[in-house]
């Protein structure tokens, strides 16, 4: 990945992420096993066509994902660094490589849960609505041009920037029966 420190790079839809997608998501269930309940493409670079910072996002749901520490050393042993947040509650993050720019993220989900259900309805949603994920590409592309991915705080003023966006998106998607993918709840 060529991005720099200056600036967010925001490319073109590549043919390869889904392959990508699915190299890792082997990966990742070796490492974790039956931890691991579901593994899915998530966020920009799992819709086809969107332009997206070329970033595999991979949301992996977990029968519970608390505690996390079944799933520090498992990450870890591929590369995968867990960044502290208040989010940990409900969905813990973990990125590689440990330096920016980071070529995967990974989000543990509660598997049946509601961040497994908001998220998979947003990457659907947008699937199917060419007009809102080209609306979620202009506003990315307008973020990048004012925003930095100098440090972790930059970054994440980035990904606060297109809330109400994406909450709206959410609802819309939830109230018209998304997500479209099968989850059933864990018991």
């Amino acid at each position: 990945m060529s991005a720099s420190e200056d600036k967010f790079e925001i490319v073109a839809y590549d043919q390869a992420w889904p392959e990508r997608f699915e190299e890792e998501a082997s990966r990742l269930r070796c490492a974790l096993g039956t931890l691991a309940v579901r593994i899915e493409h998530n966020g920009s670079t799992s819709v086809p066509g969107l332009a997206a910072k070329p970033i595999i996002d991979i949301q992996v749901s977990v029968a519970s994902v608390q505690p996390i520490e079944p799933y520090i050393e498992p990450l870890r042993s591929l590369g995968y660094v867990h960044v502290p947040h208040p989010d940990d509650t409900f969905s813990p993050f973990f990125h590689r490589p440990a330096q920016w720019p980071h070529s995967h993220h990974v989000h543990m989900v509660q598997a049946g849960g509601n961040e497994e259900r908001r998220t998979l309805a947003f990457r659907d949603y947008l699937r199917d609505h060419a007009e809102v994920a080209h609306e979620y590409e202009q506003l990315k592309r307008s973020l990048a041009d004012e925003l930095t991915p100098r440090d972790r705080e930059s970054r994440e003023a980035y990904a606060l920037a297109k809330t109400e966006f994406i909450e709206r998106v959410v609802g819309l998607a939830l109230a018209s029966g998304y997500p479209r993918t099968l989850i059933n709840p864990i018991d």
